[in-house]
């Protein structure tokens, strides 16, 4: 006799048992209430319990230790690199300490808890961030010194982590670090992208190209591989439904993928308290085929390992093709699942009945990207706990909550339905249910057009799913991110009209966004932070976490000491900035000059084809001036930087026009002196924190009533940086804090632009009738005179015909609000005055003033401090 095994098991990695589900970190307790000793003699594991290195000397033995030990290095073979992933073990250690206390202690209230689920998050560096937040910058600093290396040397070498794109991102990575801030118990749950976005590179002809980012080219110090957490997720296969009579259903057969956790601490500012993101990785559930592969059938040896590990290979995969779409949908489900999975097993610990579960979980959806979190609920809930349906619906509409970042309903998340079938066949028959036609029907009887609006299923050729709606009636309330703006009054009013006429305006509601002040003010200038806290005399750790103290600084504006210093420190980052740029693009930068910046995706709402519009018309004029005019203009160097999606070729011709309209400008020896243009490509979070503390003046301009908040404004204008804006999204309420008289705005409103957009279709009249400016402008672009003759002409067509978003409405305004801008900044003093103001106006723009929201208003968790 002898032990058999199943051939289909061969290749199949061993499952390790997830020991903390067991303790779920709490000790067991004697009869008099006191934690007993798990195992082992008490003494000499406590003797030998690590606490956190503090000190200079502690900090170099620490680090000496991975050198030696997790690199497998010496003194006199470690480059830079072996000396930042030293660093940033070592301060990782410290971050896990106060990791397994928060989780210890969490554990122990066992109160509720909220789970961010975000497609993106935008982190940046970690080693910076880490150190601001641990209080521990100079003691590493001094001791990184002592041994030989210099501490902003070996932050340089980390690269951005690839887990995000845009504000989406950087937003979510905000709360999680006011979350911990504020001492709220908050995980974060995402996809740990191998490649992340893109590399974005500039072709000679400047076009964009698109390669892998080597972000987890090395060893990544950050992050903790939970080989323990692993959950199986299928795809494909059969389901059948109403088993036995009841609502549960069966999906069987398919493909199962592994889903793998990785964990990445996230540390509060001056508290132990330290949060977690949970990414996940797809691994496949058989991994190499043995047998194939003897067989001499490679490629199918290897299939399954390839078809796993491409679901998190890239964020936002290109879904111009089928299957793009189809792995974008994979990764939608595969993130929400295995977050869902993991929070259910949490839940579950804790041995308390699944009608409690909106007691103790709060789940925050970042847009529609994990929307099909609720149906999942539900299947779980009626499919594995044998729940009826009506009582599954009940739970799952108190548990979600979800955050609407758009007002574009060509933006609203939609996937075909034979897709759906076919990759999720379970999950048709759970969508369709929840809000019945008869229930609609009821309350607005014989409403047909009402019906259509809102089912959850669009009618078309092929039917779509669509996720906004699923959201909708799937949570228990809905928020807009900026009010004063109008986007949660659109949101009520326009894309959710008929959800709020059903539900009632109690279901929607409104959190303004934030950013941290740590990583958006202290960590990108520290030269200003200092100088704020020596004039307001309130302690650095005080005033970052309640900013509205910076309105102290108010009393210091006819102070004119404080105003040289001021300006002082706007110069040195001018100067940093140069030095960046010449460094790693070989470019000079004159540094008297305006600063004129716009950095955000690209995307023809946020209208830089505008900005570089602008710049061209300014060309044309500088080139009919004469020497003698020119001398009594401003100098401004205009700097852009962000990606184009991959399929988006109106978006990616506007950064080829960006780049050569620079090469032209900038070699020009009429107006070189005067203009200059700049594309910086691969934009990152590291990239915004060199360029944002240097602007003098930041572009918003998207047209009226299509961005829903923004989040860059506020990191400007946080950074005394005035605003260019159209009376969209967050810069309204921007205005209204800081003062109107301290921005410049142009363009028509929102309650125009239907009406624009209506003429532009049915009543077009000529560009050259509407802004001779921009019509010389385009000509001259048509003409060549940047090069590339014809190849504009796509990008151009958008402008002369339809003008979807309002170029040529908006361009003589535009120009007008730059003269504006130029004069106002020829008076230095008051110029200076006003950086002052809108800098001190911003405490309103704090992520933690925006987490407290969510958490009283909608949460409702509670702060609970590690000691």
């Amino acid at each position: 006799m002898t032990s058999v095994l199943d051939p289909a098991t061969i290749g199949k990695p061993s499952r390790p048992r997830h020991v903390r589900t067991l303790t779920l970190y709490i000790p067991e307790q004697d009869e008099d209430g006191k934690d007993k000793w798990p195992r082992g003699e008490e003494e000499l594991w406590r003797a030998n319990l690590r606490k956190p290195d503090t000190d200079v000397p502690s900090i170099a033995r620490s680090f000496v230790n991975h050198v030696q030990t997790s690199l497998a290095r010496q003194p006199h073979n470690l480059s830079d690199l072996g000396a930042y992933l030293a660093t940033g073990l070592s301060v990782r250690d410290n971050l896990l300490l106060n990791w397994n206390e928060t989780q210890m202690h969490m554990n122990r209230v066992a109160g509720k808890r909220a789970y961010y689920l975000s497609l993106e998050f935008l982190m940046g560096r970690t080693l910076d961030n880490a150190l601001l937040n641990l209080g521990l910058k100079d003691q590493y600093r001094e001791s990184i010194d002592r041994l030989g290396f210099n501490l902003e040397d070996l932050i340089d070498q980390e690269r951005d982590a690839g887990l995000g794109n845009g504000g989406l991102g950087r937003l979510a990575a905000c709360y999680l670090d006011s979350s911990s801030t504020q001492e709220l118990p908050v995980w974060g749950y995402g996809l740990r992208y191998k490649y992340g976005i893109f590399q974005q590179l500039i072709s000679p002809d400047g076009q964009q190209l698109e390669a892998p980012d080597p972000w987890l080219e090395h060893l990544n110090p950050w992050e903790v591989s939970r080989a323990d957490v692993q959950y199986e997720i299928r795809f494909y296969g059969e389901a059948q439904k109403y088993v036995n009579g009841t609502a549960r259903g069966v999906w069987y057969g398919g493909q199962e993928v592994l889903a793998v956790a990785y964990d990445v601490t996230i540390p509060g500012y001056d508290t132990r308290n330290t949060n977690n993101l949970r990414l996940w990785a797809s691994k496949p559930k058989r991994g190499f085929d043995l047998q194939s592969f003897n067989a001499g059938d490679y490629e199918h040896a290897i299939e399954s390992s390839n078809s796993a590990a491409a679901i998190t290979s890239v964020l936002y995969p290109n879904d111009q093709t089928t299957f793009g779409k189809e792995l974008r949908l994979k990764q939608q489900y595969f993130w929400t699942a295995a977050s869902l999975a993991d929070i259910m097993r949490r839940f579950r610990n804790l041995g308390k009945p699944m009608i409690e579960l909106p007691d103790y979980i709060a789940i925050q959806l970042n847009d529609t990207h994990p929307t099909l979190a609720i149906p999942e609920l539900m299947r779980i809930l009626v499919d594995e706990e044998d729940l009826p349906w009506d009582v599954a619906w009940y739970i799952v509409t108190n548990t979600f909550f979800f955050t609407n970042h758009t007002v574009l309903p060509e933006a609203l998340e939609k996937w075909p339905v034979p897709l759906m079938e076919h990759l999720l066949p379970r999950y048709c028959a759970i969508i369709i249910t929840p809000l019945s036609i008869s229930s609609v029907e009821h309350k607005f009887p014989g409403d047909r057009d009402r019906l259509a609006r809102m089912s959850l299923i669009e009618e078309n050729h092929p039917k779509y799913v669509r996720m906004a709606h699923l959201a909708c009636i799937g949570d228990r309330k809905i928020n807009g991110v900026a009010e004063a703006s109008l986007h949660s009054e659109l949101v009520r009013t326009t894309i959710f009209k008929d959800f709020l006429d059903f539900f009632g305006v109690s279901k929607f509601g409104n959190v303004t966004n934030g950013i941290t002040p740590r990583r958006w003010l202290a960590q990108c200038n520290p030269d200003l932070t200092d100088l704020i806290t020596k004039t307001i005399n309130i302690p650095k750790n005080i005033w970052l976490k309640d900013l509205g103290q910076l309105e102290e600084l108010l009393k210091y504006v006819e102070d004119e000491d404080f105003l040289e210093e001021w300006a002082a420190v706007k110069q040195a980052n001018k100067e940093r900035l140069a030095h960046y740029m010449r460094v790693t693009l070989s470019l000079n930068v004159n540094t008297k000059a305006m600063f004129d910046v716009q950095i955000k995706r690209l995307h023809e709402y946020k209208r830089q084809t505008l900005n570089i519009l602008g710049v061209v018309h300014r060309y044309l004029t500088l080139k009919a001036m004469s020497p003698s005019e020119r001398k009594k203009l401003t100098p401004r160097n205009v700097f852009f930087a962000g990606k184009a999606a991959p399929g988006y070729e109106i978006a990616k011709l506007t950064i080829r026009l960006i780049v050569n309209v620079a090469r032209v400008v900038n070699a020009d020896p009429d107006t070189k002196d005067y203009l200059n243009v700049f594309f910086l490509p691969d934009y990152s979070v590291t990239m915004a924190e060199i360029l944002i503390p240097a602007s003098d003046i930041s572009q918003h301009i998207s047209t009226a009533g299509t961005e829903a908040s923004g989040t860059s404004n506020m990191k400007f204008c946080l950074n005394g940086g005035l605003l260019l804006g159209t009376v969209d999204g967050a810069n309204i309420e921007i205005a209204e804090e800081v003062g109107s008289e301290n921005v410049f705005f142009f363009g028509h409103l929102t309650p125009a632009v239907e009406e624009l957009r209506y003429q532009h279709k049915h009543h077009p009249v000529p560009v050259e009738e509407k802004s001779r400016n921009l019509a010389k402008v385009l000509d001259q672009i048509s003409s060549g005179l940047f090069g590339d003759e014809g190849v504009y002409e796509p990008l151009l067509n958008t402008i002369r015909q339809l003008d979807y978003y309002l170029i040529t409405d908006d361009f003589d305004s535009y120009i007008e609000a730059l003269q504006m801008i130029d004069n106002a900044y020829n008076d230095r003093t008051e110029w200076i005055k006003k950086s002052i103001r809108t800098t001190a106006k911003m405490g309103k723009f704090s992520s933690d003033r925006a987490i407290q929201d969510y958490a009283q208003e909608y949460w409702n968790i509670e702060s609970t401090k590690v000691e």
